[in-house]
C-alpha cells in the first residue's frame, strides 16, 4: 500500500490574489479617472486660449493629443506610486487589505514602484497578460511583481 503524500513533501503554493487585484484595479479606475478628466481640462482650457475655435477638439493622433496621453499616463504613475510610497496601498487596496512590499517585507523604493507602474502598464496594453501570469506562476507573482522586486500582500483583519 503507498503511503499517503506528507504535507511537508508539497509546499504550499502562495495563495492567489488575482481577484482581489481586479477588484483593486477597479476602485482605482475611479481616481484614475477623476485625474484624467482634470488632465483633460486643463489641455482644454490652454487649446481654446491659445486661439482655436471653441468647438474644435484637439486633432486625432496630433502632437497634442500624444502629450495629453503621456500626461495622463504620468499623473496616474505619481497617483500609483505615491500612495505605494505613503503605505504601500492605493485608495483601491485599502478595502481589500492589500499592500505592496518588497521580497523581503520591507517598503519598496521608488525606482521599484516606477518599474512596477511600468510593467504593469504593459501588461494592461497586452490585454493583462502580466496579470493572469499569476494563475500559472509557482509563486502567483505577476510581471510587474517579478520586474519590480515587490510582492502584493494580503493585510490581517484588525
Amino acid at each position: 500500500m503507498a503511503a499517503l503524500p506528507t504535507p511537508a513533501a508539497h509546499p504550499e503554493r502562495p495563495a492567489s490574489l488575482l481577484q482581489w487585484r481586479l477588484l483593486a484595479l477597479l476602485y482605482d479606475l475611479f481616481p484614475a479617472l477623476a485625474l484624467w478628466m482634470l488632465v483633460g481640462t486643463l489641455f482644454t482650457v490652454g487649446y481654446t486660449l491659445s486661439g482655436h475655435a471653441e468647438r474644435e477638439n484637439i486633432a486625432p493622433f496630433s502632437a497634442l493629443q500624444w502629450l495629453l496621453w503621456g500626461c495622463c499616463w504620468a499623473v496616474t504613475g505619481l497617483y500609483a506610486t505615491l500612495s505605494w510610497r505613503r503605505g504601500g496601498q492605493t485608495l483601491g487596496m485599502r478595502p481589500w487589505r492589500l499592500q505592496v512590499v518588497r521580497a523581503d517585507g520591507s517598503a519598496p523604493s521608488a525606482a521599484q514602484l516606477w518599474r512596477r507602474y511600468a510593467v504593469g502598464t504593459l501588461s494592461v496594453l497586452l490585454g493583462g497578460l502580466g496579470l493572469w501570469w499569476a494563475l500559472v506562476d509557482r509563486q502567483r507573482l505577476t510581471w510587474h511583481d517579478r520586474a519590480s522586486g515587490t510582492r502584493v500582500r494580503r493585510l490581517p483583519k484588525r
